[in-house]
């Protein structure tokens, strides 16, 4: 019960019994009345809601609050090492129907998680094979949460990551919906459960980071919808995935292993059905992109050339020159789509082919081996789909038929004067970045002593330079980049890097030999450390990881700058300035390491170079 306040005497009040004064008194050691529920002292400083007495009567606000993050403590621990600890999530029987799907019916509501619907037999293997009925079909969105402590549940990393506050800004109205949201059923007539949302917010801010573009509002939608009309759990998982991947170090990122395990398990049954193609081929993309930033470059590898295959099967290259496709024989097997229901749907067709060709054409360079997709004049493997717009200019009508006519090739023989205003938007322009890149690759690793008898290997290497050259000048000028809206800020960063990193490519092999392309290497790479000035610290939870090649390639033609420069005679050259290049590669390139294992490989590298090892 609270004591009533006394007249003190003119002497003043009497002391208190040692360990009577409330906490807060106690701790800035002030004189304390006792008086409850709030002393003078806090009163007077307006903290009368803290003030505490700690009399043994109870646990006060503060020890319970401890115990709450001690509690907390624990299940981080837990979760580090899931080893030395007991398994949060139930795994259930190995023979069970698919491993991507959940026969459970729960009822457990939003703020009151339940378990996974976890299966061990998950396989490892792409594309697995197996008969499926459709009318079986269920949702991978029938996932209930692992059981989680509730105050842990509260504590969901929603910021990805952020340190700034702003990213949970963006995601607490989510936080807030779980309390009040419907409880998870069965996916039949029941709203998917909460984890499907949150995660295809986190992800959706970043679907270009790992070269999707899709339409936001029916992706949205397409959760809601009946299983034969949402997108295939194929797409979705990878999206969640994604969105797992994103949270690092985050306690989403704990479901990353499922996710993986079911879009793995979703190829087999994407590949089925000629209608759900596109989603198989964006997962297939987005599924490389995953591991090639996570530095397994096999199974990225593997992934990329899936998705390449499966858009030529599918004829995604010729879009906009179908009427002029000969006309197969009816014996032959038919991998046709479905005609696209509107622009918006044919405009995604469009951009799933340009998501394929950038994956393909940058990271064959990384990989070191060939690009997948053809482009040559014979009329099968020529590249004749239109340039990608924004999907909203899709949805706006303003649709890019196309002419039937080279796109890639026709680009470099017109040299940036294209007829088709959607040769300029910044999808557009990204993917001339990455055929500039792979280009220049190509045709520098193709030299061999024997060229120096031929003049061709000269003239292709100049006219692919002017290439080089002319496409910067087509690009928005660096001091105007940091303007443009964040979308367009993130690309044009990366398109930027392509462009110098195209030209690095072409002049590295002959940088020893040849002081000339010494020089136009080292100004590429100097130009490309210039770019990442634009870079704020918010601005590389977007950035595409294929940027840390490039940063790889200015780093190695600065190392070898600086072994020159250690190595003259008969007296050493300074190194300082190119010392302070690396470092600042090296800045850059350990940001997005932390989000990116393959960009840490390389800044690992950058680091050693500077300390002489």
């Amino acid at each position: 019960m609270a004591e009533e306040r006394k007249p003190t005497s003119p002497t003043g009040p009497a002391p208190l019994q040692r360990g009577k004064a409330c906490l807060r008194c106690r701790k800035r050691k002030m004189r304390c009345d006792g008086v409850k529920p709030a002393c003078a002292q806090c009163v007077r400083a307006k903290k009368g809601d803290a003030c505490e007495y700690d009399d043994g009567k109870g646990k006060t606000r503060t020890q319970i609050m401890r115990e709450h993050i001690a509690r907390l403590e624990a299940r981080v621990r837990e979760l580090e090492n899931p080893e030395q600890s007991a398994p949060s999530m139930t795994l259930f029987d190995p023979h069970a129907l698919s491993p991507y799907y959940s026969e459970s019916s729960s009822s457990s509501s939003y703020d009151s998680p339940g378990k996974f619907s976890y299966s061990a037999s998950a396989s490892p293997t792409p594309f697995p094979l197996g008969e499926q009925d459709r009318h079986n079909m269920m949702s991978p969105l029938s996932v209930s949460p692992p059981e989680i402590d509730a105050t842990v549940w509260d504590s969901l990393n929603f910021a990805v990551g952020r340190s700034d506050g702003a990213a949970h800004t963006r995601y607490s109205h989510i936080s807030q919906s779980l309390a009040s949201a419907p409880a998870v059923g069965s996916f039949n007539n029941v709203e998917a459960p909460p984890l499907d949302h949150i995660l295809l917010e986190i992800f959706i801010p970043h679907r270009h980071q790992c070269g999707l573009d899709i339409h936001v509002g029916r992706l949205r939608d397409s959760l809601n919808l009946p299983p034969e009309e949402q997108r295939h759990p194929v797409l979705l998982n990878t999206i969640f995935l994604w969105a797992c991947y994103l949270s690092r170090p985050g306690t989403l990122s704990q479901y990353e292993q499922l996710y993986l395990s079911r879009t793995i398990a979703a190829l087999g049954h994407a590949m089925q059905y000629t209608s759900k193609a596109l989603d198989l081929i964006q997962a297939c993309c987005m599924l490389s992109v995953y591991f090639l930033s996570n530095g397994r470059l096999l199974e990225g590898s593997y992934y990329s050339a899936a998705a390449s295959t499966l858009a030529i099967q599918c004829g995604l290259h010729h879009i906009g020159s179908e009427a002029q496709s000969m006309t197969p024989d009816t014996w032959d097997a038919s991998f046709d789509l479905p005609p696209p229901k509107d622009n918006v749907e044919r405009g995604e067709r469009i951009s799933t082919f340009w998501q394929v060709y950038n994956l393909d054409r940058c990271w064959s360079v990384v990989l070191r081996r060939p690009a997948t997709l053809p482009d040559s004049d014979h009329p099968m493997a020529s590249i004749t789909t239109p340039w990608p717009q924004r999907i909203a200019d899709y949805e706006n009508g303003d649709l890019d038929a196309g002419s039937g006519s080279p796109t890639i090739r026709g680009f470099f023989v017109q040299q940036g004067q294209s007829p088709s205003l959607s040769g300029f938007s910044t999808a557009a322009l990204r993917v001339k970045a990455s055929a500039l890149f792979e280009g220049a690759n190509r045709l520098s690793s193709s030299w061999s002593p024997r060229s120096l008898a031929s003049s061709s290997f000269s003239d292709n290497f100049q006219a692919f330079e002017h290439s080089i050259i002319r496409f910067t000048t087509t690009l928005l000028p660096l001091h105007q980049v940091g303007g443009a809206i964040p979308e367009d800020k993130y690309a044009l960063i990366v398109i930027h890097s392509l462009a110098h990193a195209a030209m690095i490519r072409l002049h590295a092999p002959f940088m020893r030999d040849d002081a000339v392309s010494r020089d136009k290497a080292l100004h590429a790479a100097r130009a490309l450390i210039h770019v990442t000035k634009l870079i704020a610290d918010g601005d590389f939870e977007f950035l595409d990881p294929v940027i840390g090649p490039c940063w790889a390639s200015a780093a190695r033609v600065l190392e070898n700058e600086l072994t020159r420069l250690q190595s003259s005679w008969p007296d050493p050259l300074n190194t300082m300035e190119v010392r302070g290049d690396l470092e600042a590669l090296l800045y850059v390139m350990t940001k997005l390491g932390a989000k990116f294992p393959l960009v840490a490989y390389h800044s690992a590298k950058v680091q050693s170079c500077l300390d002489g090892e």
